[in-house]
């Protein structure tokens, strides 16, 4: 496990527990309680974690999720996704961020990798979102520039939607957009639950050089009710759970598949 996985693994199991101490942390990570010290050291800088004595508890962000953050039978499939979508962002990158537990899964990966931890004169990476959690979740990195879309919060899910997010959205220019969906056809295109949301997510993507979905395979086939109008999606990042059936019906509409590699738990 390297640095940034172990990073990761530390803010996971304080969203779990809330407390963290190093002496259970140096045997599940697989390393030194000096290694350990130095990782709670580095999220304790970057504001991510509050040390304590012998060990850490969330950072002063934490702040609780609506309900479809907390119970996820699909979150180790999401960490796999979210960390194939890492790899495709270069240091420097202008991204867009959709509501979701994917992306939210991808601010998190990002926000413990280590390049763009490293201090430099210039934002590491550019996120313009409509989602405040990940907002919130990235603003203590200050190697990140932060651009959040205007609207009107939906509460369930805490994204902005509405014509003030189609304004803002209308005047930037991204790398890349990563969108979440609740469910993703090979013919229908991406669904979203939320009609004001599919058409944010929509227009995100189209700001885009590159757009992603992000859906873990048991996401793939199932069907909303919102599609995403005018964007014709080609780009698509699950798991290895998809079938052969759905890789060949993906293929047959001119879909690109990227499949994350496996994680096991003690990875994460």
């Amino acid at each position: 496990m390297n640095r940034t996985e172990r990073l990761s693994a530390i803010l996971d199991l304080l969203a779990e527990s809330g407390q963290v101490a190093v002496d259970d942390l140096a045997p599940r990570l697989g390393v030194s309680p000096a290694t350990a010290r130095r990782d709670l050291d580095a999220l304790a800088t970057g504001r991510l974690v509050s040390r304590t004595r012998g060990g850490a508890t969330h950072g002063s962000v934490a702040y609780d999720l609506p309900g479809r953050y907390n119970r996820d039978d699909h979150s180790l499939q999401k960490q796999q996704i979210a960390r194939a979508a890492s790899e495709l962002i270069p240091k420097g990158a202008v991204i867009g961020l959709c509501g979701g537990t994917t992306t939210t899964a991808l601010a998190q990966v990002l926000s413990t990798r280590a390049d763009l931890m490293e201090a430099s004169n210039g934002p590491t990476l550019t996120v313009v979102t409509n989602a405040i959690n990940i907002a919130a979740q990235l603003a203590v990195r200050p190697q990140f520039k932060i651009m959040v879309s205007g609207g009107i919060l939906n509460p369930r899910s805490y994204e902005l939607v509405g014509p003030y997010t189609d304004t803002i959205l209308q005047n930037v220019a991204l790398d890349f957009t990563f969108v979440g969906v609740h469910g993703i056809d090979p013919v229908i295109g991406p669904t979203i639950n939320d009609e004001s949301e599919a058409a944010a997510n929509s227009l995100m993507a189209l700001r885009a050089t590159e757009a992603y979905v992000l859906a873990d395979s048991s996401k793939v086939g199932r069907r909303s009710c919102a599609t995403m109008e005018g964007y014709h999606f080609n780009k698509v990042i699950t798991d290895s759970a998809v079938t052969s059936e759905q890789l060949s019906a993906f293929k047959e509409n001119g879909i690109h598949v990227i499949i994350a590699p496996d994680l096991t738990d003690t990875d994460i």
